[in-house]
């Protein structure tokens, strides 16, 4: 006789590479893309700043944490200036970082928001499906396995994919600044 029994359904998806998520580990980079979604920095910037934010690191330090964030493609370099006869890096981050927690009250205040959510994107999926099936089927079959996961869910990973890009794209060129009223 079970204790406690209970459905358990799914409420939050995190998707992203192993070695995105190691490089995540680090509260210090995690501020550095925070830093760098903004605006491109230097080394010596970016060791200021984070002074500025209470972590007192070396300059070697910072280095080799932005050096680790550009070999997991989360940081470039944006722009080279000659500088005393040598090069001066700016970086840049590539990804954006939403570390929130929404209000206890949310679900219920975006519960109708999300049924009408949930009905345009499953028109949405079933239109990605009907005029691009066959790409999404075969980037799915070109995957490879999950290291730790038994059940691979291939099309659902490049669904959600295909959307954060969208997403990104809408962002990135204003779009959803304008939809947003966002300044």
């Amino acid at each position: 006789m079970a204790l406690l029994e209970s459905d358990v359904p799914i409420q939050e998806v995190v998707t992203t590479d192993p070695e995105k998520a190691k490089a995540l580990e680090s509260e210090v980079r995690a501020k550095m893309l925070d830093m760098l979604a903004d605006e491109e920095m230097t080394i010596e910037a970016i060791h200021e700043e984070l002074a500025r934010r209470g972590e007192e690191k070396a300059e070697t330090t910072v280095r080799h944490h932005v050096n680790i964030l550009k070999d997991v493609d989360m940081v470039e370099i944006a722009r080279l200036e000659e500088a005393g006869g040598g090069t001066r890096k700016f970086y840049k981050s590539n990804t954006r970082i939403f570390s929130y927690d929404l209000p206890d009250d949310a679900d219920e205040m975006l519960s109708p928001a999300q049924t009408t959510a949930i009905k345009e994107l499953a028109s949405l999926v079933d239109t990605l499906y009907a005029e691009h099936g066959d790409e999404i089927e075969a980037v799915a079959r070109e995957m490879k396995p999950c290291d730790y996961c038994e059940t691979q869910h291939y099309e659902e990973f490049v669904l959600r994919e295909l959307l954060d890009h969208s997403l990104i794209e809408l962002s990135e060129d204003g779009t959803s600044d304008d939809l947003l009223l966002i300044d």
